[in-house]
């Protein structure tokens, strides 16, 4: 069975309401959190423990809670952020019309090139290895999330951080290939093919 409660039914359960921010505002601030790591737990404290810990339900009691075991953690974290959004500002006023055109020709062409001649190099040397052939996907193929082939075999390439999401809801049965990239090359995994 499946249900769905509305968010408005969770904020009226929460008894919260969030506050408002300026249209984009909430974009640059969590890309300058991402960068600065803010609100990471050596600054913040781990939040879902913290939480599990809490005694209270409202968050009138939670802010109050929170704050008297990390006093500090707000303005540090606030701090780190705005000192980014600094950085992200100096940034923002080197962008003209030729960086932006510099930018987009770096991943059209040059990044889309240096990708696909990668994925061929790690195809052709898992192919070496097997003894077998080997051929980049078709753009049908690659519609459907396939790579390449080795052999017969579909294959996927990922970076080895991808192991942890790896989910496909594909009912194509394929092979991983995984890679991690070093200072003087890259090192690759993978599965048997069969």
């Amino acid at each position: 069975m499946k249900i769905k409660i509305s968010n408005e039914e969770i904020r009226e359960y929460l008894d919260v309401q969030p506050p408002e921010f300026p249209k984009y505002t909430t974009q640059i601030i969590n890309l300058a959190n991402q960068n600065a790591q803010g609100t990471r737990p050596k600054i913040v404290g781990q939040l879902s423990d913290l939480i599990q810990r809490f005694p209270g339900k409202s968050l009138a009691e939670w802010e109050e809670w929170y704050l008297k075991q990390n006093p500090d953690a707000i303005r540090f974290a606030t701090a780190k952020i705005l000192e980014m959004i600094q950085s992200l500002r100096d940034a923002m006023n080197k962008i003209d019309l030729d960086l932006v055109e510099r930018w987009v020709k770096d991943l059209v062409i040059v990044k889309t090139f240096i990708g696909l001649r990668f994925q061929e190099a790690i195809l052709k040397r898992v192919a070496e290895i097997r003894n077998c052939d080997y051929r980049l996907a078709i753009p049908e193929e690659e519609a459907r999330g396939i790579d390449g082939y080795i052999g017969e075999q579909p294959v996927l390439i990922k970076p080895d951080t991808y192991k942890a999401k790896r989910s496909l809801g594909e009912e194509i049965v394929v092979s991983f290939i995984y890679y991690t990239k070093l200072k003087d090359g890259i090192e690759i995994e993978f599965e048997e093919v069969h």
